[in-house]
């Protein structure tokens, strides 16, 4: 006997597929239902918590942690570096807030509590704060890596020192990294490593001649080259 089933057409085969997709769907959510409304009102949950800790946690602490640090950040503008990092019995210093707040006051405490230190000679502490600014100011963190410097030259690691003076001058192009790499010039040559030292001093009249470090470098070019 002959089938006389017709074939469906591709639109007709379009409508059973979408059909069948649907019953499917329609399946699958009432057999995950309740899971489904659980994971939704977990995550609206979890939303919440988030929001809340924002609001009544975070928010606050920062605002805090900038209150506190606004009078160690005027001491440290006129110079009282031990008042700037312990504090004066009333207002935290930069140590403090750091324990207490971490960089809720802003990455920069890191930077003041290094030189701070640096200044107070206190040089492996101040290494250890300096090394942990994370800022993105290009001249400050130039400058983070010039007293990193400045502490290893005073414990005479000349090598660590011009290490971190280069890459103070490298760090950010302007008229500060003349004197970065004068002073990086002047730990090679205390290395007994002249050829690097001239490599430094000529870097500076040929990029910087207008810095004070430019109008003076010719001396030390000469010395060198003299030897």
């Amino acid at each position: 006997m002959a089938n006389n089933k017709k074939k469906p057409t591709k639109k007709q085969a379009q409508e059973i597929d979408v059909v069948e997709a649907v019953s499917k769907t329609e399946e699958f959510f009432e057999k995950y239902k309740k899971t489904l409304i659980y994971s939704i009102f977990a995550i609206i949950a979890i939303a919440a918590i988030i929001l809340l800790i924002n609001t009544f946690y975070v928010v606050p602490q920062k605002k805090e942690a900038v209150a506190q640090t606004f009078p160690a950040e005027q001491y440290f503008r006129v110079d009282s570096f031990a008042l700037a990092l312990n504090g004066d019995g009333n207002a935290l210093g930069f140590k403090d807030i750091i324990k207490d707040y971490g960089t809720k006051g802003g990455k920069a405490v890191y930077f003041y509590a290094g030189v701070c230190e640096l200044k107070l000679g206190h040089y492996k502490e101040a290494i250890s704060y300096l090394k942990k600014y994370e800022g993105k100011d290009p001249i400050i963190k130039a400058r983070a890596l010039a007293c990193i410097g400045d502490s290893y030259a005073a414990m005479n690691d000349f090598s660590s020192a011009a290490s971190y003076y280069e890459k103070a001058a490298g760090a950010a192009d302007n008229i500060f990294a003349a004197s970065y790499l004068l002073k990086s010039g002047i730990m090679y040559e205390a290395l007994k490593k002249p050829a690097k030292a001239l490599d430094a001093y000529k870097e500076i009249k040929e990029q910087y001649p207008l810095s004070k470090e430019g109008n003076e470098i010719d001396k030390y070019i000469t010395r060198i080259e003299r030897q």
